[in-house]
């Protein structure tokens, strides 16, 4: 059922498919589809659309995606507002009040995974992993559970899970840390100075021993690891990852279509499966870039395939 797919995720223009994107999904057949606010108008809609994709692959598990995360990525934002649940409110509760903590975290994953499986999501791209470090870009900001390590790392122990116990798989990102990052790397790449020594004690620390089946890479540049690849397109860093740090399971690009990546679509693609992705991410809709990702993704392999099966256990 699984194998004959192409090792990327893509996403969706609207509210329902289109018929172009129908042909794509049964030409293509990408690995996954990621949701976002543009996909998500009411419950029932959303319901039907993931069905619709299902129905094509047939298959009732078929990998859905979603970034929902609580606080300002909130992508159910017509469904429901999650303003003030950000990963930062959770961090500091953990540090005032583990009991109090324990109760509100679980009441808060509970209810998300609940919405997730009503709209037919079935990964979460969650925890942030990330430090929360003064000076860098707001892109990670509220969104970091705390700048204190050890609070970061267990909070996404929890979270993974509370997510895993709801049959939601979860993406842990952006690995091996984004946190020092000064620019955001939607736009620009962020170059990272700091010695390995350093990362390895601080940044990196919180990715170590996670029981998440799915990881996604920074669009970060860390210089002492390679001067000039960002961690997608870096054979040593993914080396590093998979080595050191110790993940063994799937890697999947962050976003093919964000700046901070400087060659065309096309490289992009090809540059993150030659450095050791394994899934290739492509969010913005543009039928044009999807067809290039698709025609230069490989099929999937059996490492995918029997992660993939390792992942479908879990969901109910």
């Amino acid at each position: 059922m699984i194998n004959n797919r192409k090792a990327f995720i893509v996403g969706l223009k609207s509210y329902k498919l289109s018929n172009r994107e129908k042909n794509f999904l049964q030409k293509h057949r990408p690995w996954g589809v990621i949701l976002f606010s543009r996909n998500i108008n009411t419950i029932q809609q959303t319901k039907n659309l993931t069905n619709n994709i299902k129905k094509i692959f047939k298959d009732k598990k078929y990998p859905i995606l979603i970034d929902q995360e609580g606080g300002r990525v909130n992508r159910l934002n017509r469904i429901i507002s999650f303003d003030n649940l950000t990963s930062e409110y959770f961090g500091n509760l953990f540090e005032k009040d583990k009991m109090k903590l324990n109760i509100i975290y679980k009441l808060f994953v509970d209810k998300t995974a609940f919405l997730l499986k009503l709209i037919g999501a079935n990964i979460n791209t969650v925890p942030v992993l990330d430090l929360r470090v003064h000076g860098s870009s707001n892109i990670i900001g509220n969104r970091s559970f705390s700048k204190n390590k050890n609070t970061v790392s267990k909070m996404g122990d929890l979270c993974i899970k509370l997510f895993h116990e709801n049959s939601i798989g979860t993406i842990i990102k952006h690995i091996p840390g984004h946190g020092l990052a000064k620019v955001d790397s939607h736009n620009f790449t962020p170059i990272i100075k700091k010695s390995v020594k350093y990362l390895d004690k601080n940044d990196f620390y919180p990715f170590k021993n996670k029981k998440s089946f799915f990881a996604m890479t920074g669009h970060v540049v860390y210089e002492k690891l390679d001067k000039t690849n960002t961690v997608t397109h870096s054979k040593k860093i993914i080396n590093y990852i998979r080595k050191v740090i110790g993940f063994k399971n799937i890697l999947i690009s962050d976003d093919l279509s964000m700046k901070s990546l400087k060659e065309n679509i096309k490289i992009n693609t090809i540059k993150c499966f030659k450095a050791g992705c394994n899934l290739a991410l492509h969010c913005n809709g543009n039928f044009k870039e999807m067809e290039i990702v698709a025609n230069n993704s490989p099929l999937i392999s059996s490492f995918i395939i029997k992660k993939t099966s390792q992942f479908y256990k879990i969901l109910s």
